[in-house]
């Protein structure tokens, strides 16, 4: 048998830090935290409630899990984040990135001061989340350009098409392709028909709105989704950058071999049944703009 002083040195030796907290968020106890790259000693907090030591809606949330762990009597798992920003008495300066944990919630079979009480052992798991963020990004990012890929667009498409149908919000959705791209990769190499596809990007990233988001839809084709407009709505704003498109795609013209954008235009609409009926009907106003001669804006009702 362990005795009770072994105990006791066994829980100050865990490597991450485990609370008990009470119903009503008072740090009843404090064990174990001894990884001093990622914890400090938390034993002051003994006696003191999380509303004291931590802002109203983090410890809100806090006091939602302990009561959700008691309620259950489930281990849950979660994962937050905390930052100088959430703690009182902090200064908000601090490191950019919040610290990211993993909470190990247990409600225990006995009571202190007549209060239920939950076990929280807190990972630290920021650099896994790191990892993970950069992860979800790289297969959402098109390698060449950095715009967001079609796998990141059909996720994101089937959101707005739920907000239209269940809020009535617009999207407007344009369709763009590079005309004469092929030509410039067999005459002046890959590299420069490379060149065009980058100044489409840049000038995607640079002049839509913050709330807009672009996407290479493969090759020379682009998808850019402008939420809460209507294609009327947003016709003057796609008429100016159609300029732009062309202004710096004429900057890279060479031997009068240029390239040009051609639009296709829609929004969607009540007789959608997916984004994809979308999405198919800007395709075919592409292919209108290109079949009334390339560098053309078409726009499908």
């Amino acid at each position: 048998m362990i005795a009770n002083e072994q105990m006791v040195a066994v829980l100050e030796a865990l490597p991450d830090p485990a609370f008990i907290l009470s119903s009503s968020g008072k740090y009843v106890a404090v064990f174990g935290g001894s990884d001093a790259r990622y914890y400090h000693d938390g034993r002051g907090l003994i006696g003191a409630y999380l509303h004291e030591v931590i802002k109203p809606a983090k410890a809100a949330w806090f006091l939602q899990t302990i009561d959700r762990a008691l309620s259950t009597r489930r281990l849950l798992i979660e994962e937050y984040e905390l930052s100088n920003k959430d703690v009182k008495g902090l200064p908000d300066e601090g490191p950019v990135a919040p610290i990211w944990f993993e909470g190990r919630i247990q409600a225990l079979d006995f009571r202190v001061d007549g209060e239920e009480v939950v076990l929280w052992v807190a990972s630290n798991i920021s650099k896994r989340h790191e990892l993970e963020l950069r992860l979800r990004e790289l297969s959402d990012t098109d390698q060449l350009t950095g715009l967001y890929n079609r796998r990141r667009l059909e996720r994101d498409f089937a959101l707005h098409f739920d907000n239209f149908s269940e809020q009535g919000m617009p999207t407007t959705i344009l369709m763009l392709d590079i005309d004469n791209l092929k030509q410039i990769n067999d005459t002046k190499g890959h590299h420069k028909g490379d060149e065009n596809i980058l100044a489409v990007a840049e000038i995607c990233r640079r002049e839509f709105r913050k709330t807009d988001y672009a996407y290479r839809f493969g090759g020379d084709e682009f998808v850019v989704v402008l939420p809460g407009l209507q294609p009327t709505q947003a016709m003057a704003m796609v008429e100016a950058l159609h300029q732009s498109f062309n202004h710096a795609l004429s900057a890279l013209a060479e031997d009068e071999l240029l390239a040009t954008i051609s639009l296709g235009m829609t929004g969607i609409k009540a007789g959608d049944t997916s984004y994809q009926d979308t999405l198919r009907r800007a395709d075919m106003a592409l292919y209108q703009a290109k079949d009334q001669g390339k560098n053309q804006l078409s726009y499908i009702p």
